[in-house]
């Protein structure tokens, strides 16, 4: 796994630097988010911000923080610096995002996960939320960060674009024409290669997938986990001056985004 090629430079960065903390939001499903905490395989701390409901584990030991509203203690800790990096964990969608555009100052988020197929093969994923990508420019801009990503972890920063359909269904719907023209202008701008609906290849060949949108993101993404034993590491935030991995609260296993968020700590 990629990540595992950042573990001796945490290592020296724990060693030379002030020990950071990673937060991770707990509201429903407990019982996934402490066997993540258990599987964790970092070396920074972690910090629960946890539920008025929510049962503690006795063989859980480490740092929490227990209110009605964890998500404002992730966010408020975040923006001051108490943690590095956030994850969302089981917190509420809406809510907590919400706080984190309002901190940051933005009007949207722009998220890239992480995803690995069944086989092992890792690549990133945009736009996966439902309100995002349903620009151009938005996508160029998803290309442009996603290429860091890459590049950060050692991945193909070769670029895919897909679209409604291959260039010989030009006609059939108006929707799908447009797809196919928005595909085709953007990989001319940004150098990414348009391979139409032909997701099985893209995958083949770039480390980095554009979905048409939104929508359509959600549903990769959601197919490869729950349908195709795949695993996600989480998304992170790429358009806030913060470090935030997003998740989804149905993720199987916490300990993938938690590794992430550890090696989001090393510039």
């Amino acid at each position: 796994m990629i990540l595992t090629k950042t573990a001796a430079l945490c290592i020296l960065d724990a060693i030379n630097k002030k020990e950071k903390w990673i937060g991770i939001g707990i509201n429903l499903d407990p019982e996934r988010v402490f066997s993540g905490i258990g599987k964790y395989s970092g070396v920074w701390p972690i910090k629960c911000y946890i539920s008025d409901n929510v049962r503690i584990p006795s063989t859980f030991k480490g740092q929490y923080i227990r209110s009605e509203t964890p998500e404002k203690d992730l966010i408020r800790d975040l923006q001051s610096g108490v943690i590095e990096v956030a994850v969302r964990g089981t917190l509420p969608a809406n809510d907590t995002l919400h706080l984190l555009r309002q901190s940051c100052g933005v009007r949207e988020l722009m998220r890239i996960v992480l995803m690995e197929s069944y086989d092992g093969h890792q690549f990133f994923l945009a736009p996966v939320g439902v309100d995002e990508g349903y620009s151009i420019s938005q996508k160029i801009e998803f290309i442009k960060k996603g290429r860091e990503l890459c590049r950060k972890y050692g991945i193909s920063d070769k670029v895919s674009v897909l679209s409604g359909g291959r260039l010989g269904d030009i006609g059939r719907h108006c929707i799908v024409d447009r797809s196919l023209a928005d595909g085709e202008l953007i990989a001319k701008v940004t150098g990414a290669e348009h391979t139409g609906i032909l997701i099985e290849e893209a995958i083949l060949k770039s480390g980095l997938i554009i979905a048409p949108d939104g929508i359509s993101g959600n549903l990769i993404f959601r197919t490869l986990l729950f349908l195709g034993k795949g695993h996600s590491y989480g998304a992170p935030v790429v358009n806030i001056d913060k470090k935030f991995v997003d998740t989804s609260r149905v993720n199987p296993d916490y300990h993938y985004a938690l590794n992430l968020a550890g090696s989001l700590i090393i510039d």
